[in-house]
């Protein structure tokens, strides 16, 4: 009982904390789940990049795919990424997506938006927030992250109902500044991000208009200052790229645009301490391999 499967890591227009609305956006950075099912009823996992790492969210997403189409396996699950953990590009949400995805394969049970299949991507992708949820690894449930990981394209959410409001699809360029140290988002100081709600609802209402690019760098600048970040790579950034934005809670920031100018911004950024990298979004979402 084999499977193996890839999701997207994801840049942030709205972070959800202070509303629990959301928005996110894919971006072209995997996460591969393999997963190996047996009759030992113990789940173990291991993170290829860091040994180290606390494996309990791929473990509840096979323990929870297990209990609904399974018949009590355990095994084994394994994740490698080239998105960085704690850096706030999702890389708890695409371990997630690509987890649950790997352990539906291996259990066989279909995928898709069909009346025959088991189970569709969206409420494969509320299985990988529950687990998230499980073990404490997210404050909101993240499901704009997961959505965002799991479909590709833009998403707008409401993470108090696990609700996708709106789906749509953007082609960017997108420059990724990571410094070097790291964020939980589960250790974020939510009452901190609350006192932002108002910018927060401005900036959901421009991604509902769908002006995405916009939205974000308002969030950036919101949640660069609730989140105790320096805001000086976005304000090198903002005359040159469509749009800037701290990422999640931090600490990477994105930039989006076009390549060219996303050039000039890197040249900037590329002075800082960390590592900057220049991708593209995505739209095809997690896939089953």
């Amino acid at each position: 009982m084999h499977g193996r499967a890839a999701a997207l890591g994801a840049g942030t227009i709205l972070n959800a904390l202070a509303t629990h609305t959301g928005s996110a956006f894919a971006i072209d950075a995997e996460t591969t789940a393999t997963v190996e099912l047996d009759d030992s009823n113990a789940v173990s996992g291991t993170i290829a990049e860091d040994p180290d790492a606390d494996t309990r969210l791929i473990e509840r997403c096979v323990e929870l795919v297990v209990e609904r189409f399974g018949d009590g396996e355990g095994g084994t699950v394994e994740t490698e990424s080239d998105v960085p953990m704690a850096a706030g590009l999702k890389s708890s949400s695409a371990a997630a997506n690509a987890t649950v995805l790997a352990t539906l394969d291996a259990v066989g049970a279909s995928v898709g938006p069909g009346p025959d299949d088991d189970i569709s991507r969206l409420d494969a992708c509320r299985l990988g927030v529950e687990a998230a949820r499980d073990v404490g690894v997210t404050v909101t449930g993240a499901f704009d992250d997961a959505t965002a990981s799991m479909l590709g394209g833009v998403v707008v959410t409401d993470n108090s109902a696990d609700e996708l409001v709106v789906r749509d699809e953007v082609e960017w360029d997108v420059l990724v500044w990571t410094p070097p140290e790291r964020a939980y988002s589960a250790d974020a100081d939510v009452s901190r991000c609350e006192n932002v709600a108002s910018m927060a609802d401005l900036v959901a209402d421009l991604a509902l208009e769908g002006r995405y690019a916009e939205a974000m760098t308002v969030n950036g600048l919101a949640f660069s200052a609730a989140l105790d970040f320096p805001t000086d790579p976005a304000v090198e950034a903002m005359p040159i790229a469509d749009g800037v934005s701290l990422s999640g809670t931090g600490p990477s920031v994105v930039a989006v645009g076009d390549r060219d100018d996303l050039e000039v911004v890197r040249d900037l950024w590329d002075a800082r301490d960390g590592e900057t990298r220049l991708t593209t979004t995505r739209t095809d979402g997690a896939r089953i391999l």
